[in-house]
């Protein structure tokens, strides 16, 4: 019997127990890790049941398993949302989601700092299958609109965005595509279920890099389509297919994670509240960008539509590369490295790590500069955060 949230229930209540197979055949508390890649039946009658899409009867682990049925089941309540496809990663659940909704002939609309590998997906790949790609600045909601064509069938947009944390303004993006007959779906992976819930405003289909936050560990790669199941089914469909599967040992990591999520999420938006204030008032530090500063373009948005603003704090110190490397090998704490959402604060030099294939005078048009930073903060004691990072940018 598979555990439903109750509408009273309060976030950690659901994240605990939603979606759980309760008083399986073993008789244990977590949902059992099924290592399995073939389901065996018992008789044909077993085989009629399949057939007739009897819950809980499993084929082959490409199609799905215990753990993924239960990790679904516990995003969907967390998202308040009908239904919840898993993947291998966050790109699979993007690229996959793209892929069942478009065709030859469509077009897609999408905001230009989206994540760097999704940007690549449509511009280099979907024009393979006929399919068009329009790369629109994050905000310029006239120009969204001005964007939209007779054959536009997607509009694809991440909030909060990176490294910038940009807001999307929800309710106005939504009277833009209000009547028409274009999909919405928004990259929440920043905010998470917990700080934002877009499909509250209208959003089609919200993606989640579960990598991040809703693991929280820094152990897993997943990601996750959440939504009306008319739209999740033919998702689903398009995932045995293609064959991004999430296995159950991940699945199994993943329900450990949720299970802590608010109080994780908890911490991660105070400390990184805390470092961002400490930031603005440094003397080494030029500019902060964090939702939950006033200073932040969009943080008359931010607060009307987010409960918190998130790990994740970006700021330039002095437009010097040696400089801002130096800083980073200084850190005793923070860790040197490209995610996020984890319980280890980590941080990375956007300039050097991620933009580095391109020139510099592309990276700067990309808004990427020099003294560029951003961190993810872990759940470590916010004091000892701000003592590493002043001690490094001494």
């Amino acid at each position: 019997m598979k555990k439903k949230a109750n509408k009273k229930d309060g976030f950690s209540t659901t994240a605990v127990h939603a979606g759980e197979i309760r008083y399986n055949e073993y008789g244990s508390i977590t949902t059992p890790i099924v290592q399995s890649s073939t389901f065996i039946f018992k008789n044909i009658e077993d085989i009629k049941k399949l057939a007739e899409g009897v819950t809980g009867r499993f084929e082959y682990g490409r199609y799905g398993h215990p753990a993924q049925v239960a990790a679904e089941g516990k995003l969907a309540a967390l998202e308040e949302t009908e239904d919840a496809v898993l993947f291998s990663s966050g790109m699979s659940a993007i690229t996959t989601t793209l892929f069942a909704l478009l065709k030859a002939g469509d077009h897609i609309i999408i905001t230009d700092d989206a994540y760097k590998r999704t940007l690549d997906f449509c511009l280099k790949c979907l024009d393979r299958f006929d399919i068009e790609c329009t790369v629109v600045k994050m905000g310029d909601y006239e120009a969204i609109e001005k964007a939209i064509k007779p054959n536009t069938k997607v509009f694809f947009s991440e909030s909060p965005t990176n490294p910038y944390l940009n807001i999307m303004d929800m309710e106005r993006l939504m009277k833009i595509f209000k009547g028409k007959d274009i999909y919405v779906i928004s990259d929440s992976t920043f905010a998470t279920p917990y700080n934002q819930k877009p499909l509250e405003y209208g959003v089609d289909l919200v993606i989640h890099s579960a990598t991040k936050y809703l693991g929280g560990h820094n152990d897993l790669l997943s990601g996750v389509v959440l939504g009306r199941k008319e739209l999740t089914d033919g998702i689903r469909e398009y995932l045995k297919i293609t064959g991004g599967c999430i296995d159950p040992h991940s699945s199994y990591l993943l329900i450990r994670g949720l299970k802590t999520f608010e109080l994780r999420m908890q911490r991660h938006n105070a400390t990184a509240q805390a470092v961002a204030e400490y930031l603005e008032k440094h003397p080494k530090v030029n500019r902060v960008y964090y939702p939950g500063l006033k200073s932040h373009p969009h943080y008359e948005i931010a607060k009307k539509q987010m409960k918190g603003f998130g790990g994740v704090v970006t700021f330039e110190v002095e437009h010097d590369v040696s400089y801002a490397l130096n800083f980073l090998s200084k850190l005793k704490i923070i860790n040197i490295g490209p995610s996020l959402g984890g319980v280890e604060s980590l941080i990375t030099h956007p300039a050097t790590v991620s933009y580095y294939a391109i020139t510099k005078k592309e990276r700067l048009e990309l808004g990427i500069t020099d003294g560029l930073i951003r961190l993810a903060v872990g759940v470590e004691n916010t004091e000892d955060i701000i003592r590493d990072i002043e001690q490094a940018l001494e």
